[in-house]
């Protein structure tokens, strides 16, 4: 029997407002534990919530952009559970009414097949301290208790851990670039649960699902769908009972662990938040939100296409971040050369961002610079190749590209007459080189050109020594 995966994922994000959601507390990341706290957001007696606006308007704003429908009145609740590292023994979150709802995001899998993931519901939240595990006990940092965040909860309509994958991808790309959080999943603004049952394929009924706790990492996420889905058919084909429980990933033993059987709504007994008045979100407000959102990954990626006349392979990657397009954008403009531009940012750039582990926004050099490196290839001032030198010293230095390659002397030979003899002589010291040229090869002629270009350092204009080796070659 063919069995599918029912896949649904719970995103937590953490907003990027400058002060917790019910305090003005800072939601800076890192500090000396316990450091960012005050009376409301450690819930000590007397201490009285107030909703932070800009949270509210980050939540808008991300639900516009998932094509979300915004719930214009609605409310905060009171989610009741005791843990460590929950302050006021309940989380003030939202049960019924959701500040956004009904939206999706389209994915395009490897075979070229657009799926629409429905957006169950986004609502706001906030956030609980971090339980700290030493050799002498459990210790407790508050600083991240009462950071905003939004929990984006898609249906279950993924069918394979790709799918998941590529709706989480999609998910980071829009928030990052509308703003609303830095999605850093080192640091935990961006944590992904993922719910996942099995069933026989053709079948309409849902099997018995397991949550997977905190995936930080798109890998860890694929990781553990693929064992979990494995798991789960195993389980059924024997014949055993699947219950439904929470479980962690384990990395090392890349294997899921159960932590807990898994609570439901009722056991939070949610309430009505007293301490708090109800959200009304006038016309005019959200529509102010409205005009605040940018251009979109996929818009920008569609732009690309239309505009520059670039693959969509390209178009696809370069919008992964918004930094990168912008930067492409611009030095595709200055350039006047979009498929160059792709190719540096894809290619040299993006091997040199990884390497050292950066990103875009560290980069020294500016996209005119890039903009220039490549005009200075198009006029036949220095070569390709050289080029790779160049953007290696642009990017430890910051320096322009002519600034370089004058410094360095690195200018283009164009000097037929020298270029000729060179050449000459190269033929002159392989005239089997020629006989296989003649016999058809044609192939032969680029020991040729190596030789030349060995002669003049890389500094022979490779075009031109081209020219001139073929048409020796045919005197001879």
């Amino acid at each position: 029997m063919d069995f599918e995966a029912v896949i649904g994922l719970e995103v937590h994000v953490e907003l990027s407002t400058k002060t917790k959601i019910y305090c003005g507390c800072s939601t800076e990341f890192g500090g000396k534990p316990n450091s960012h706290v005050c009376p409301i957001c450690m819930a000590l007696p007397g201490s009285l919530p107030q909703l932070n606006k800009a949270v509210v308007e980050y939540g808008m704003k991300a639900g516009l952009s998932l094509n979300c429908s915004i719930n214009q009145l609605c409310r905060m609740d009171r989610k009741n559970y005791f843990y460590p590292d929950c302050p006021k023994n309940y989380q003030i979150t939202q049960d019924e009414i959701p500040l956004c709802h009904d939206g999706y995001i389209d994915i395009e899998t490897s075979k070229g097949i657009v799926k629409r993931i429905g957006v169950q519901r986004i609502h706001i939240e906030e956030d609980a301290g971090k339980l700290l595990h030493t050799a002498v006990g459990t210790l407790v940092d508050y600083n991240r208790a009462g950071v905003p965040l939004i929990e984006i909860v898609s249906n279950p309509d993924m069918r394979t851990p790709e799918e998941a994958t590529l709706y989480l991808t999609k998910l980071r790309s829009i928030l990052s670039s509308i703003g609303v959080s830095d999605c850093k999943m080192e640091e935990g603004s961006l944590r992904c649960d993922a719910n996942i049952s099995v069933r026989p394929k053709g079948s309409d009924k849902l099997g018995v699902r397991a949550e997977i706790k905190n995936m930080n990492s798109f890998k860890a996420l694929e990781k553990a769908l693929v064992y979990e889905f494995n798991r789960q058919v195993t389980a059924v084909e024997k014949g055993e009972k699947l219950t439904v429980e929470t479980r962690r990933w384990n990395e090392e033993k890349s294997e899921t662990a159960v932590m807990r059987s898994k609570e439901m709504a009722n056991d939070y007994r949610y309430f009505p938040e007293g301490d708090l008045v109800t959200i009304n979100i006038s016309d005019e407000w959200l529509n102010s939100v409205k005009a605040t959102i940018p251009e979109l990954p996929h818009e920008k990626a569609e732009r690309f296409i239309k505009e520059y006349g670039i693959p969509k392979y390209d178009a696809m990657v370069l919008t992964l971040s918004t930094e990168m397009a912008d930067f492409y954008d611009e030095a595709s403009k200055l350039s006047k050369d979009p498929k160059a531009a792709s190719n540096w940012m894809m290619g040299d750039v993006s091997r040199l961002l990884n390497e050292n582990n950066l990103t875009v926004a560290d980069l020294k050099f500016k996209p005119a610079d890039l903009a220039e490196l490549i005009q200075l290839i198009n006029a036949g001032i220095i070569s390709n190749a050289i080029g790779k030198q160049v953007v290696e010293e642009m990017f430890k230095t910051g320096k322009s590209p002519k600034a370089i390659v004058d410094e360095k002397g690195l200018v283009l030979n164009n000097d037929e007459d020298e270029l000729l003899e060179i050449v000459n002589k190269a033929l002159d010291s392989s005239p089997e080189s020629i006989e296989k040229y003649k016999s058809g090869r044609g192939r032969a002629t680029g020991y040729i050109v190596g030789l030349v270009m060995k002669e003049t350092k890389g500094k022979a204009n490779p075009q031109l020594v081209n020219k001139l080796v073929n048409q020796e070659i045919a005197k001879r």
